[in-house]
């Protein structure tokens, strides 16, 4: 029996450079925007908030990093990924902290994910725009990084 398992996981320094490019791009637009970033666990690793930015979406952009997380693909293709099963789709809706907007979107590594980035407080088109700026933060290279496994399958982006 193997007791202790290696997993990959996501540093401060990612994290941090996530959401500050999140920001950064939020402010070139003249956007106000709350970001998070969580590990695969949904636990906050970096949080940003723009001067002006609305309050209530502070919890917002957490909570769609978290889901974004816990499922491995985006909180804007959650109901057309599994909202076609009306049981799951009332079960999970009374879940909390489940966002099915846009705005969330897991951090790929290796053909996997280990975290989440949230944003909110402009539309939802640009708090994923946002996102995906602080995604492209840490991938310089241009590699794919909007891909996951979720239950063992592939989910492709989207976008």
């Amino acid at each position: 029996m193997q007791i202790q398992v290696s997993t990959p996981g996501l540093s401060w320094e990612a994290a941090s450079t996530a959401a500050r490019a999140a920001v950064r791009h939020a402010e070139g637009q003249g956007w106000k925007i709350n970001v998070a970033v969580v590990d695969r666990g949904g636990n906050l690793m970096a949080f940003l908030r723009m001067p002006g930015a609305f309050l209530h979406s502070s919890q917002i952009a957490m909570d769609k990093a978290y889901t974004a997380a816990s499922f491995g693909f985006r909180t804007k293709d959650w109901m057309s990924l599994v909202g076609h099963d009306e049981g799951m789709k009332l079960g999970f809706a009374v879940q909390p902290r489940l966002i099915v907007f846009g705005g969330g979107i897991p951090i790929p590594w290796e053909g996997d994910w280990i975290g989440g980035i949230g944003v909110s407080g402009a539309s939802e088109e640009e708090d994923e725009i946002c996102a995906r700026a602080g995604l492209a933060a840490l991938n310089p290279a241009g590699t794919q990084l909007s891909q996951g496994k979720q239950h063992g399958q592939d989910h492709e982006d989207h976008s």
